[in-house]
């Protein structure tokens, strides 16, 4: 009788969400959040072209408390990570960075980021971007990693296809702006990707 061969090993990828690392690039530090994050929030989260280009509901107050109590939690989420996105230059806090969705078996994230005023056109976003896409690859071992972006916020699809993110399609009027209605483009980047070009697709 002809013995039946062994079923084979699938190996089981965990990539480790504890570990809230301390990111350095040449411009921004990516580190875990601590008090003094929150005011830098608060103010962000108050600039109108922060809540319009997030999709966040217009008008809202920004309670303090609410912020604190989220912020405060997010260093012991075991299945996502956040990291303040800090200037080297002033050491202020300006945004932010986060994978979440996490999903084990596809080994695959989604990927969201915010940088208030304080951050904009000086390339943080860019740099920030591709320390935590890096991280996302290199130390947690996801496959894929994708997001989805406003059409109203061209800067920010700029930014993400010059760290490698390739549009895959469009959701259409997902989001409600005034009296119009805004599509949103899902993009994404591969391990196989970031391994040719380490985030700097043209170069």
């Amino acid at each position: 009788m002809r013995a039946v061969p062994p079923p084979p090993t699938i190996r089981r990828v965990s990539a480790d969400f504890s570990v809230k690392p301390t990111l350095t690039g040449d411009r921004v530090l990516l580190r875990p959040f601590v008090d003094d994050d929150v005011a830098a929030f608060q103010a962000a989260l108050a600039d109108p072209e922060v809540v319009r280009l997030t999709g966040s509901p217009a008008g809202e107050a920004v309670d303090p408390g609410r912020l604190r109590a989220w912020y405060g939690t997010r260093n012991a989420q075991p299945d996502r990570l956040d990291l303040a996105v800090v200037d080297r230059a002033t050491g202020a806090c300006v945004g932010e960075v986060v994978l979440n969705e996490w999903d084990g078996h596809n080994r695959s994230c989604n990927f969201r980021t915010l940088i208030g005023p304080a951050g904009r056109d000086r390339g943080l976003g860019t740099e920030a971007v591709r320390l935590v896409v890096g991280y996302g690859f290199d130390r947690l071992e996801l496959h894929r990693i994708s997001l989805e972006v406003f059409a109203v916020n061209p800067r920010a699809r700029r930014v993400y296809e010059k760290v490698g993110f390739v549009a895959e399609g469009v959701l259409r009027q997902v989001l409600r702006d005034g009296d119009d209605w805004v599509d949103a483009t899902v993009m994404s980047i591969l391990a196989p990707e970031w391994a040719l070009h380490r985030g700097h697709p043209q170069g």
